[in-house]
C-alpha cells in the first residue's frame, strides 16, 4: 500500500505558506508518498479521510480552527496511528486559542528576539542518537530565532542558546537551551516539529531540508 500524505496549508502569507507547501510535496513525493496539497483547513474535518493518511503536514499561522476541524486531527492521529510534522509557526503558532492543537504537537511560539535575519547556530544533541539527527552536523542560519513554550515530555533533539548576545532585551538574563526541533507521541501516533521555517529559502538548505525530509519518514505511519 502506497504512502499517503495530507498538506494543508493557509494563515499567514508571510510565512510563504503555499510556496512551503510545495517544497515539501516535492520532498515527500520523492520519498514515494501520494501528496494531497489542499489550502482549506476543512480538509481536517474528514476523519474517515484522514485516517487514510500516513501523514499530515499542517502549513497554517495565526489561524482560527473549529472544533470540528481539529477534533479529527486529534483522532487520527491517537486513534490511528496517522503522523502529524511540520515547521516554524505553520504548526506551532497555528492556531493560538485552541490549546488541544498546542498540546498535540508539544509546543507554542512565544517571541523572536531580533525578528528575521539573526545569525544563531542549531546544536544537535548529542546524548544519545535518533534516527531523525544521527549524522547530521551543527549548522548556522539566519533567520528568525524562535522561543517557545514547551511540553515538558517532548524528546528534544535540537537546540538553540539563548539569549543572542547581540540581541538585547527583557529575556537577555535568562540563559537557556531552547528547542528547535522534537518528537513526541500522542496516541499511537508520532509527531515531529522544526523551528526553523520563517521563509522557504531557509528549508532550502541542506540542513533544513534534511532534518525536515528524516522527520517526514519518521512520523508517518507505516503503511
Amino acid at each position: 500500500m502506497a504512502k499517503r500524505a495530507l498538506v494543508v496549508w493557509g494563515g499567514w502569507e508571510g510565512h510563504e505558506p503555499e510556496n512551503v507547501a510545495r517544497l515539501f510535496e516535492t520532498i515527500l513525493t520523492a520519498e514515494g508518498f501520494e501528496v494531497r496539497v489542499s489550502d482549506t483547513l476543512d480538509s481536517f474535518a474528514d476523519y474517515a479521510e484522514l485516517r487514510k493518511q500516513s501523514l499530515i503536514v499542517p502549513i497554517w499561522t495565526m489561524g482560527k480552527i473549529e472544533p470540528r476541524q481539529c477534533d479529527p486531527v486529534l483522532r487520527a492521529v491517537a486513534e490511528d496511528g496517522v503522523g502529524l510534522a511540520g515547521c516554524h509557526g505553520g504548526m506551532c503558532d497555528a492556531f493560538r486559542e485552541d490549546t488541544e492543537w498546542q498540546f498535540l504537537t508539544g509546543g507554542q511560539w512565544v517571541a523572536h528576539p531580533g525578528g528575521d535575519g539573526v545569525r544563531y547556530t542549531v546544536r544537535f544533541c548529542r546524548e544519545e542518537t535518533h534516527p531523525i539527527t544521527d549524522g547530521l552536523p551543527d549548522f548556522e542560519v539566519r533567520s528568525e530565532q524562535y522561543y517557545l513554550h514547551v511540553d515538558p515530555a517532548v524528546r528534544v533533539l535540537a537546540y538553540t542558546e539563548f539569549p543572542h548576545p547581540e540581541v538585547p532585551g527583557p529575556h537577555e538574563k535568562n540563559f537557556c537551551r531552547m528547542p528547535q526541533a522534537w518528537t513526541k507521541h500522542w496516541g499511537a501516533g508520532r509527531v515531529f516539529y522544526c523551528a526553523l521555517g520563517h521563509r522557504r529559502t531557509v528549508l532550502e538548505e541542506p540542513a533544513p531540508r534534511e532534518l525536515m525530509r528524516r522527520g517526514f519518514l519518521w512520523a508517518a505511519k507505516e503503511a
